[in-house]
């Protein structure tokens, strides 16, 4: 926790921006994609807010120098946790509604300790033990509902998010320990714009039809103004002020914040169904990610923007 004094109304506007922000993104991912190409989508998003976020730091006269180093792990990072991790994720929305989209990617933290026992050896904690145990059981009841296992295409939807959770988790560990440079906003921004440009050639690979932004509808404008200002910008600079000023357990908190938020818009502006299996599946699989991301640790897990 940072020594200097913060603001206790800064740090309430923060929480709120990553827990109701953040938990609202999977909506409007969900409505865009209705109408637009996934690796399109992605690749208007990041490029626009990427453009901002260098443009900012320039005014700001932040130091953009990027070592070879540094720009090759940003393409990394930024493939890993934008290309795949919000690319693909928003692919998949095309076949689960977002509440439930939202519930599988709340399984990060496991998948975090799972590749850190595989690529550091680190020893899983007995907390940590009953987060897993809970969160495969939660797991388990969430995709065994007969109306999902009889559809092809929604376990497709599943396997592909769940891929898309390894790779945020894979990001969250390589951008830990790689050359990236130092100011997290530059950093950011530089990853940002190599993504775009490979989310650009994936989409041309792919065919995806490419319509004018000019000619989207009303709803899907909007929703992707909000996912490059706020999803991204104004979301990750709170995360970012928050890890400086107060524990990392309590940030993490947005973890277990946002899959609920999700549900609720989910269920009121979408009409998604919500069953009884799920409600329960939610509790089961959110106490777990709680008695995971609330172990005592100092690495810090970056979240989804």
């Amino acid at each position: 926790m940072n020594d200097k004094k913060t603001s206790p109304f800064l740090i309430i506007l923060a929480f709120i921006a990553i827990y109701i922000i953040w938990g609202s993104t999977y909506l409007f991912n969900k409505i865009a994609v209705t109408e637009i190409p996934a690796l399109y989508l992605a690749a208007v998003r990041f490029s626009i807010a990427g453009i901002l976020i260098i443009g900012s730091a320039k005014l700001l006269k932040m130091p953009l120098k990027i070592s070879k180093k540094q720009f090759l792990n940003s393409i990394i990072a930024g493939f890993l946790f934008l290309v795949y991790g919000n690319g693909i994720f928003v692919w998949a929305l095309n076949y689960l509604d977002s509440g439930f989209a939202a519930l599988l990617a709340s399984t990060q933290p496991l998948a975090v300790l799972i590749l850190m026992r595989i690529i550091d050896q680190k020893k899983i904690k007995l907390k940590s033990i009953i987060g897993i145990v809970l969160g495969l059981i939660g797991m388990y009841l969430l995709v065994a509902q007969k109306d999902i296992t009889a559809n092809t295409n929604s376990l497709l939807g599943i396997f592909m998010i769940l891929t898309c959770v390894f790779s945020w988790s894979y990001g969250s560990i390589f951008v830990s320990k790689a050359d990236l440079p130092k100011n997290f906003f530059v950093a950011t921004g530089y990853q940002m714009l190599t993504a775009s440009v490979i989310l650009t050639f994936g989409s041309l690979l792919f065919g995806e039809t490419w319509v004018s932004p000019l000619k989207w509808s009303l709803n899907a404008q909007w929703s992707v103004l909000f996912l490059i200002i706020f999803g991204g910008i104004v979301a990750f600079t709170a995360f970012n002020y928050l890890l400086k000023s107060v524990s990392t357990e309590k940030v993490a908190s947005s973890a277990y914040v946002n899959p609920v938020i999700a549900l609720i818009l989910g269920w009121l502006v979408l009409d998604e169904s919500i069953s009884g299996q799920s409600i329960l599946a939610a509790v089961i699989l959110l106490t777990g990610v709680y008695f995971i991301a609330s172990r005592k640790e100092k690495r810090s897990i970056k979240s989804k923007v």
